[in-house]
């Protein structure tokens, strides 16, 4: 009987215990689960932490990614011309020519005092497809160790009648003959092979497409050089050549604005002058122009022509009706603009070229091309220099020309890199199996 009756006790101390054993698990559980808990909120931190990291090297990577836009590189350009003096910025808009077929002293001053932004080579200046590659070699080594800007390197490359290169290089056919084929896709290939070849010699600029109109039978420099005698024609082939060009990452610069194509005398010797106005203009020898500018042109020259009817006292390429009125604000040509060569007679035997080089600078111009005559490269620095510091020529007007000089140069990503060898038989079987496709 006495553990019937301690027997409430016991089973009260037995569920007392078994309480309090609850209890402690209850305590270690929710113990584990603080732990736990801190455990996950120091992994959420730790994943906060990574995203905000990953977040801030998305962040680094658009500011990257910014500095390649237009606006980042137009702030980079602007910084480049904060550091230019008057001297260099003035050398930017200057291309000269140059005599003999290898760095001489005058080359030398050209670069190193003169700080030109280009120069251009022609048939004397070459011999051989190895002294070419030299040549340019020796001009980017000078540069770069002179100027931080690149050089441009520039040529005639039209194929068939302008050609400038070495003897063992077949040529390409003109450009009546690419027209009359009608083959749109060729003259985008003989465009493809002007880059080619004239970067596999170390340039990056040609002076091709011709966008004249052969309209004047009797016109004693344009003749083959054209595509065709209509504006359809030449539009069409002319811009696949052009296209051609850029694809191989050469600038191309359409020539010669406003159109070469109805005059009777050689600009080279003198001064044509065309009787057409503007409304003439417009329905045919600015056309090709129009749409080339339209298909993203980077460069167009500008040809020694007198048009009375626009402008009766300057020729097209001093004439600020014609390149500012015409070109920049009608065709919204946004590109650099070059004269033709200075020192042609259309110039020389009419004005004196320090005074043609500063009204070249204000009637547009970006660059004043001086291919020949040491003293007129002289006199075309002195003027400009002279013009800038005296107000005629204001500061803002060099910078404008300057800023879209080094966009072309940044966008084409110019350098002053040297070349090894080229490849001659690749060059030559390009040339052949345009020749074929002709036959």
């Amino acid at each position: 009987m006495k553990n019937n009756k301690n027997w409430p006790r016991l089973l009260f101390v037995f569920s007392l215990i078994m309480l309090m054993t609850l209890a402690g698990c209850n305590q270690i559980f929710n113990n584990n689960s603080d732990t736990e808990n801190r455990a996950d909120e120091s992994k959420d931190e730790e994943n906060n932490n990574q995203n905000e990291e990953i977040v801030d090297e998305n962040n680094e990577e658009e500011g990257e990614m910014e500095e390649s836009s237009p606006d980042a590189v137009t702030d980079s350009i602007k910084e480049t011309m904060t550091s230019m003096s008057i001297e260099e910025k003035i050398g930017q808009m200057l291309m000269f020519g140059f005599e003999g077929t290898q760095v001489n002293e005058e080359t030398r001053k050209l670069i190193e005092d003169n700080h030109i932004g280009g120069l251009i080579l022609f048939k004397n200046n070459i011999t051989s497809s190895k002294q070419l590659v030299e040549l340019n070699n020796q001009i980017k080594e000078m540069n770069e160790e002179h100027h931080d800007i690149p050089i441009f390197t520039s040529v005639d490359e039209e194929g068939g009648l302008v050609s400038r290169m070495p003897p063992e290089i077949i040529n390409l056919p003109d450009s009546k003959e690419i027209g009359d084929s009608q083959d749109e896709q060729l003259a985008y290939q003989v465009g493809e092979a002007i880059g080619e070849r004239v970067g596999a010699f170390g340039f990056n600029m040609t002076m091709a497409p011709v966008l004249d109109i052969n309209s004047n039978p009797s016109n004693p420099v344009i003749g083959k050089r054209a595509f065709g005698d209509n504006e359809e024609m030449v539009s069409k082939m002319g811009i696949e050549e052009m296209k051609g060009i850029q694809s191989k990452s050469i600038i191309p610069v359409v020539k010669h604005f406003p159109g070469h194509g109805d005059t009777d005398v050689d600009s080279h010797l003198g001064l044509p002058v065309v009787h057409h106005g503007l409304e003439r203009l417009r329905q045919m020898e600015l056309v090709p122009f129009q749409n080339a500018v339209n298909q993203q042109a980077d460069m167009t020259m500008v040809a020694h022509i007198m048009l009375p009817e626009i402008d009766s006292e300057f020729p097209s390429s001093l004439s600020k009706k014609v390149i500012t009125n015409i070109l920049r604000e009608e065709l919204k040509f946004n590109g650099v603009v070059i004269t033709d060569d200075m020192t042609m007679g259309a110039i020389t035997e009419n004005y004196d070229i320090g005074e043609a080089s500063v009204r070249a600078v204000l009637a547009g111009n970006d660059i004043v091309l001086v291919c020949h005559g040491h003293e007129n490269k002289k006199r075309a620095v002195s003027s400009l220099t002279k013009a800038v510091k005296n107000g005629t020529i204001s500061e803002e007007r060099i910078d404008e020309s300057v800023e879209r000089i080094l966009h072309l140069k940044e966008k084409y990503n110019l350098s002053d890199r040297t070349l090894d060898t080229v490849d001659i038989n690749e060059i030559n079987q390009s040339s052949e199996e345009i020749v074929d496709a002709l036959q």
